[in-house]
C-alpha cells in the first residue's frame, strides 16, 4: 500500500529540519502514537493546536520505507499493515476428487477375479471343457463378495462413479458365462472364435482397459467403454 503525502508531509519535513532551539521553543512531546497489530510507539508532538509524527518514526513503527521525489514523500507500508483489498474470488471450479485407498484396492480385487473367471471361460471353450453352473459359481460368488466390499469402501465422487462402471462389468460378465453355460448345457458348440468376437467379451476387455487406466492414473473418467 503507498500513502502519499502531499502538504502534511511537506509539514513534516519542515517540523524535522528546525532546529534544536527551534524545536524546543515551538514544540513539547505530549502523547505516544501506537499502531494497532504494531509494536512500539512514535512520539506525537503538538504545534498551533495540532498533533504531528516524525515520519521517520512512523515509517519505523508501521515497518514501512519513505522515498522521496521533488516535493512528495511516499509512505510504503507493507501489505499487513494496510487494508487488504479485496479481489475477487476464484471461478467455482468442480472438485476433483481421486480414488480412496480401500476403494482402490478392493477394485483392482474384483478386477482380478473377472479375469480369472473369464480366463476360465477362454480356457474352457479352447480345449472344450465341461462348463458347469458350480464351476461358475466360484467364480460368481467371489466376484460378488469383492463387489461388495467395494461398495463398503466408497468414500469419494470418484469412487462411487467408478463403482458403477466395476457393477457394469461384473454384470457383463456374468451374461457372458450364463450364455455361454446356456450353449453347453443346450450341446451348442462354441468356437474360439466366435467367443472372441462376442460383443459381450469384447465389452468386457474394452472396459476392463478403461478401468485399468482410470486406477493407474488414480482419477475417474468415463469413457463410456463400460456402458
Amino acid at each position: 500500500m503507498r500513502t502519499k503525502l502531499s502538504s502534511f508531509a511537506l509539514m513534516l519535513v519542515w517540523l524535522l529540519t528546525m532546529s534544536r532551539e527551534g524545536w524546543s521553543q515551538a514544540a513539547q512531546p505530549s502523547r505516544k502514537l501506537t499502531v494497532s497489530g504494531q509494536s512500539g510507539q512514535a512520539p506525537v508532538v503538538q504545534v498551533g493546536g495540532r498533533s504531528y509524527v516524525d515520519i521517520e518514526a512512523l515509517a519505523r513503527l508501521t515497518n514501512g520505507s519513505l522515498s522521496f521525489e521533488g516535493n512528495q514523500i511516499t509512505l510504503t507500508l507493507p501489505a499487513s499493515a494496510g487494508s487488504t483489498p479485496t479481489t475477487a474470488p476464484p471461478a467455482s471450479q468442480p472438485a476433483i476428487s481421486g480414488f480412496s485407498k480401500d476403494f482402490l484396492k478392493a477394485g483392482i480385487e474384483t478386477m482380478t477375479v473377472i479375469r480369472e473367471w473369464r480366463g476360465a471361460i477362454v480356457n474352457a471353450v479352447k480345449n472344450q471343457y465341461p462348463v458347469t453352473d458350480e464351476f461358475m459359481a466360484n467364480y460368481r460368488g467371489q466376484a460378488a463378495t469383492n463387489l461388495r466390499l467395494a461398495n463398503v469402501a466408497v468414500s469419494t465422487d470418484a469412487d462411487q462413479n467408478a463403482f458403477e462402471l466395476l457393477s457394469n462389468e461384473l454384470g457383463t460378465m456374468q451374461k457372458l458365462s450364463d450364455k455361454i453355460l446356456a450353449a453347453r448345457q443346450n450341446m451348442n458348440y462354441v468356437s474360439v472364435d466366435a467367443l472372441r468376437n462376442d460383443p459381450l467379451n469384447q465389452q468386457i476387455l474394452t472396459c476392463a482397459r478403461s478401468l485399468a487406466a482410470m486406477a493407474a492414473s488414480g482419477q475417474f473418467q468415463d469413457d463410456g467403454s463400460c456402458h
